[in-house]
């Protein structure tokens, strides 16, 4: 703390500032445009930030890596592939030499889609392969690359060639997320390890809280007659 100015608040205010700049828009009234990170990852999640948005506080600039190098990065303009009465839209960070370059923030620990180690990241994370294999589909380019950034500046680059099977789930996905709201219906859960940091937690699980009372009921028989 200098003074009397709460700098920690003032960074936030200002990383939540560039969050809200670099975010990509969504018309949640266009139910024929389908944005290609809706479906490559939780689509429960997708559904309640069109139709009953909460809002996420920005981590740090780790998280606006992808929309900082949309934003100064030349030819990167957002492209369209027609699925019957839908449009699927993605958007790829980069593309460099005819190959389509995607950047994340390096995950901070291991999981169920993605193995890290003290070095940094043993295979690219499920949903970032679905998200840069449509990509090259989409950008009609054969080849492309996942680029894991550290706070450190380290990186860790992965190559892949894009997959027909892999689009055609991305494609069933994307009919199926446009079905359900065009009928308004609630995605099934999709549990996965980024459940516990999601701010729609609550409305699929029940309370933390309301978990560990229900713990003690069992164990010591709590509460009964």
């Amino acid at each position: 703390m200098m003074g009397d100015r709460d700098f920690r608040s003032l960074v936030q205010n200002a990383i939540n500032s560039i969050g809200r700049e670099l975010k990509i828009e969504i018309d949640a009234g266009d139910i024929s445009t389908i944005h290609l990170q809706e479906v490559v990852g939780c689509m429960r999640r997708a559904y309640y930030d069109r139709m009953d948005p909460s809002e996420l506080e920005a981590k740090g600039f780790n998280d606006l890596l992808s929309g900082l190098l949309r934003r100064f990065q030349e030819g990167t303009k957002p492209r369209h592939f027609e699925i019957d009465d839908l449009r699927l839209e993605g958007r790829i960070d980069m593309i460099a030499d005819d190959v389509a370059i995607l950047f994340r923030p390096m995950p901070t620990g291991a999981n169920n889609n993605s193995h890290t180690n003290g070095d940094g990241i043993d295979s690219p994370h499920a949903t970032d392969l679905l998200y840069l294999n449509a990509c090259m589909w989409i950008y009609e380019k054969e080849n492309g690359m996942i680029v894991y950034m550290a706070g450190d500046q380290s990186e860790t680059m992965f190559s892949v060639t894009r997959n027909k099977k892999m689009f055609e789930e991305t494609i069933r996905r994307t009919r199926v997320f446009g079905g359900l709201l065009k009928e308004k219906k609630t995605p099934i859960l999709e549990p996965s390890s980024e459940c516990l940091g999601c701010q729609y937690y609550e409305r699929c699980y029940i309370k933390r809280k309301h978990t560990k009372q229900l713990l003690l009921h069992e164990m010591f028989g709590l509460g009964r007659s």
